[in-house]
């Protein structure tokens, strides 16, 4: 389209803007007004690739709402290129809408859920770094900020990590309207000052007027030749278009009432409805094929009672399941030594990624490869991924498939100390909609527990232990998530003692030292804590007179609580 085309355009989207939000009674339209001109731009003049007729194409450039509340434009612009009708524009926010108050995987061309913000931006590195390294696509990801979020330190280990993986094929978009929720952000409309912070990071930065569309052409010629991550910051005017609502405090997520309404659409004037616009064809670009038939030498052989630590099995468990899944990626966060996720850089370093003491974006990053359809290994202390723990909340909304592994679990760490100890991670990975937590006890479990956690689909959280443990099953054993194991059992049993990691070692050897006095009880493996074997807890429930749970984990949200919340109908004390 061209220059006077485009602007026609701008002026319908604004116009479906304030229609949508005014029918919904709430949403962000002064926002999404800011962005519109920069937007149309992009996604109309003929930079944007995409095949609307096949979202899953590998080979479409990727969008992302990093300011999510901005949802309205982000809706209206599908409406502009004919993929969304005008009609169902105006179900936004309705309970049985798509269209919901910030962009979720219910609307099929979101690329991924935002409105936490800040995390647009590492989810976009992943998408690039998925082109640039793993796919080799020729596709572009273009990532729209909000001024406000530049305050986040996450956007700035995002932009750290494109500069690391030098990721041309990345374009963000700052839309720099000033004004936040409750007033001015932190600098305002001092472009000169993102400009030096962002040169700093190592981008190339590309100023521009949002309003002014020979800027906005002429930004639009510079980003088709880059050759390292873009960022455009582009000064706009909050509510740009109605005169009331422009760059005027107090109405950030404030919809126009239908009085309101009718003075803005008499501001916008007469648009053409019927108007619509294209994107440009993909380039073409072709998968890899996988070629990987797993590889039986690089398959461990472990004995009973020989010991090896979990987190170094964890390590041998990559090596054998990236020889036979070509989708499997390992990322890390500078512990790599100490979780052992460098082994898998022994089969394939290409397929090794660190992030540096960057957990936020770390787990941003995995969110957009496994949008591109890959299965990122997450890996760090345990403790750690409570920093991150918005990015992994947000995952589950995008429908991310991603395997967590937090190493150094618990008190049995020892000597490092309170700081380093995980002691609220099963809690946190439990409270997650359709999880998985295991906790392996050994290295046979840990590696058939890796395995069963990428054949999951979802968010799954592996618990590994600095210390060495002995080797308790035998390598033909079977493990199953929602699972357990019953180590020692006899009719005579008086408890059951439940233990999962390093503390199923000590009930063993509790079980042992009772033995010596005639006292039976049993001993089970609860190496799923999520989902839970039920079943063989029931049984336990009502053929022992009490259980004791022994776990390397703080009271609330462990396995202690997990067994009490599942057997609620049974009558049986629990320690």
């Amino acid at each position: 389209m061209n220059t006077p085309q485009l602007q026609e355009l701008a002026r319908l989207v604004r116009t479906w803007i304030v229609e949508s939000t005014t029918a919904a009674g709430s949403g962000h339209p002064s926002s999404s007004l800011s962005a519109t001109d920069l937007m149309v731009g992009l996604l109309f003049s003929g930079l944007f690739r995409y095949d609307l007729d096949d979202p899953e194409n590998p080979n479409n450039d990727r969008l992302i709402f990093s300011k999510g509340h901005a949802s309205p434009l982000y809706y209206a612009l599908w409406v502009a290129a004919g993929a969304v009708s005008p009609e169902q524009l105006l179900t936004l926010r309705q309970f049985d809408s798509v269209l919901e108050g910030h962009p979720t995987m219910r609307f099929d061309y979101t690329e991924a859920a935002t409105g936490s913000l800040g995390q647009g931006l590492s989810i976009g590195v992943g998408m690039a770094i998925n082109a640039k390294y793993l796919d080799k696509l020729p596709y572009t990801t273009y990532v729209l900020l909000g001024d406000s979020e530049l305050a986040e330190g996450s956007v700035w280990e995002a932009l750290d990590s494109a500069r690391e993986y030098d990721l041309d094929n990345l374009v963000a978009i700052v839309d720099v309207n000033r004004l936040g929720q409750r007033g001015e952000t932190m600098v305002g409309h001092d472009l000169a000052h993102y400009r030096a912070k962002f040169e700093a990071f190592g981008w190339s930065v590309v100023e521009i007027d949002g309003h002014d569309w020979e800027e906005i052409q002429s930004m639009l010629s510079q980003l088709q030749s880059r050759t390292q991550p873009t960022v455009v910051l582009a000064k706009t005017l909050k509510g740009k278009g109605i005169s009331f609502v422009e760059n005027k405090d107090g109405w950030h997520g404030k919809a126009l009432s239908e009085e309101d309404a009718t003075k803005a659409y008499a501001e916008i004037g007469e648009v053409d409805r019927s108007l619509r616009g294209q994107f440009a064809t993909p380039e073409e670009g072709q998968l890899p094929a996988p070629d990987l038939t797993g590889n039986a030498d690089l398959y461990p052989r472990y004995e009973r009672g020989q010991l090896l630590a979990t987190r170094k099995a964890y390590g041998q468990a990559l090596k054998v399941l990236s020889s036979g899944y070509a989708n499997l990626v390992a990322l890390d966060a500078e512990v790599s030594n100490s979780t052992y996720s460098a082994e898998i850089k022994e089969v394939d370093p290409g397929r090794f990624f660190e992030m540096y003491i960057a957990e936020q974006n770390m787990v941003g990053v995995a969110t957009g490869l496994a949008r591109r359809g890959k299965k990122p290994f997450v890996s760090t202390f345990a403790a750690f991924f409570s920093r991150a723990y918005d990015q992994i909340r947000m995952g589950q909304y995008s429908e991310a498939n991603i395997a967590f592994v937090g190493s150094h679990a618990g008190v049995s760490i020892g000597e490092d100390g309170s700081s380093q100890m995980g002691l609220e991670d099963i809690s946190m990975f439990r409270s997650l909609l359709d999880s998985v937590v295991v906790y392996p006890s050994d290295a046979v479990s840990t590696l058939k527990l890796a395995d069963k956690m990428y054949q999951h689909t979802g968010i799954s959280y592996m618990r590994t232990t600095r210390m060495d443990t002995p080797v308790l099953y035998e390598e033909s054993e079977e493990f199953v998530i929602g699972g357990s194991k019953v180590l020692r059992r006899s009719e005579r049993d008086l408890v059951t003692i439940i233990g999962a990691g390093v503390t199923l070692h000590q009930a063993i050897e509790a079980y042992e030292m009772l033995q010596e006095q005639g006292i039976h009880v049993r001993v089970i493996d609860l190496y799923s804590i999520k989902p839970i074997d039920l079943a063989t807890l029931t049984e336990a429930a009502r053929e022992t007179s009490t259980l004791i749970t022994v776990e390397d984990h703080g009271e609330a949200g462990g396995i202690g609580e997990a067994i009490r919340s599942a057997l609620e109908g049974e009558r049986i004390p629990i320690y």
